[in-house]
């Protein structure tokens, strides 16, 4: 679809499924996150009369400036089955009035994606090696979302706060950045410090072994933060908030915003250690969704015996 307005993308893909469902008449559709896309795909299931699912249904920000909390909002609302990861995420969905017959707590399928694909991985690629990294030598940061790359303030303060990292600790902060991110980087005028390697954004499979063999994560993007929590790596979420609170809640994860607080909160992070339970799931949520959908007569009889064999 590519980048542009939001209402544009939105309703572009709006039609584009719409027509995609029409064609097919699917029996449940599963929506995934808090895309445009998915907003896209529940509003064009609801109006055909089709059931949604909602996987990560209930992570709540509680800021409605940011694109995907409408959009997870609004999704959750007109779906009929809610896949929340878990009891907190199921709590906010019935403050909101959500009957609590239409939530289920399934823990999360990244658990799911992580646990098989780190393996495939490693089986395939060695990017440390490829990098000349050692494993625990190094820190690993994300910068993309709007109210960092496209605040002048806001990005030279992480990248200050990066500055200091490296002048405390020595170690490289590997950085594979977003294009709009080295744009806006480039259109302020700021200077990456030393120690900070920009790289090309990598491929899924590379970037799992990138977060396992991270020191430490410093990230502003909500599904790293949770993919740090599952491999048990400490994480500082350059952010004002968080949908992923269980991080926090369990010592994991520390929320610091864009200040220069961001060295204080890293060293706090590095003396906790990493002994907290992952609550996001033991890999199986995909199985208990399909489970339920099965349960519920929602899948055709083939579909079933097909899944049943499968699992």
């Amino acid at each position: 679809m590519g980048s542009g307005l939001h209402g544009a993308q939105t309703g572009k893909m709006l039609a584009g499924i719409e027509e995609i469902l029409r064609q097919d008449t699917p029996d449940v559709v599963l929506v995934q996150g808090d895309t445009n896309t998915v907003l896209a795909g529940a509003l064009a299931a609801s109006k055909l009369h089709i059931r949604i699912g909602h996987v990560e249904a209930g992570l709540r920000s509680f800021d409605r400036t940011m694109p995907e909390e409408i959009n997870r909002i609004m999704a959750d609302h007109i779906s009929d089955y809610l896949f929340a990861p878990t009891e907190t995420s199921k709590q906010y969905l019935l403050n909101e009035g959500i009957p609590e017959e239409r939530i289920f707590v399934t823990g999360n399928t990244v658990v799911d994606a992580v646990y098989q694909n780190l393996e495939i991985s490693k089986q395939t690629t060695d990017p440390l090696k490829d990098m000349g990294l050692q494993e625990k030598g190094y820190f690993l940061t994300t910068v993309h979302r709007a109210e960092n790359t496209d605040n002048k303030d806001r990005l030279s303060g992480i990248l200050d706060g990066f500055r200091q990292v490296y002048d405390e600790f020595g170690l490289p902060i590997i950085f594979p950045a977003h294009p709009r991110t080295v744009k806006m980087i480039h259109e302020f005028g700021l200077q990456v410090p030393a120690g900070i390697r920009i790289t090309d954004p990598v491929g899924y499979l590379e970037f799992l072994q990138l977060e396992s063999g991270a020191r430490l994560i410093l990230t502003d993007s909500g599904g790293l933060q949770e993919e740090a929590c599952i491999l048990g790596v400490p994480c500082v979420t350059l952010r004002d908030n968080t949908e992923r609170p269980e991080t926090v809640h369990l010592d994991g994860n520390v929320i610091v915003g864009a200040s220069k607080n961001i060295i204080a909160s890293l060293k706090q992070m590095m003396q906790a250690g990493n002994e907290w339970q992952n609550p996001y799931g033991d890999g199986v949520a995909s199985k208990i969704m399909i489970n339920e959908l099965i349960e519920k007569s929602l899948l055709n009889s083939d579909l079933s015996k097909c899944w049943n064999k499968c699992v």
